[in-house]
């Protein structure tokens, strides 16, 4: 059984966010110590999984990499007269 990406960038998001709320609350350092490392492990698990990730698309810059291309937007400019 293959687990999506998303499923390791949400668990890393949940548990560094987790690391920050308990420095503001002043947690004991050895727990916010461990948890750190816990979440280092997990960057990387999450890049390697990211990036070894079965996705192709035929999408480029010029698509801006979305479903749906963004059309140029064309926005009139008038002459000012400077004084």
């Amino acid at each position: 059984m293959k687990i999506s990406p998303f499923v390791y960038i949400a668990i890393t998001t949940v548990l560094l966010v987790t690391i920050t709320i308990m420095c503001s609350l002043n947690f004991p350092f050895n727990w916010v110590f461990y948890l750190t490392v816990i979440g280092q492990v997990f960057v990387v698990i999450m890049v390697y999984e990211v990036l070894r990730d079965n996705y192709t698309t035929d999408k480029t810059f010029e698509h801006f990499y979305e479903d749906r291309p963004i059309e140029p937007l064309e926005i009139p400019i008038e002459k000012e007269k400077f004084r």
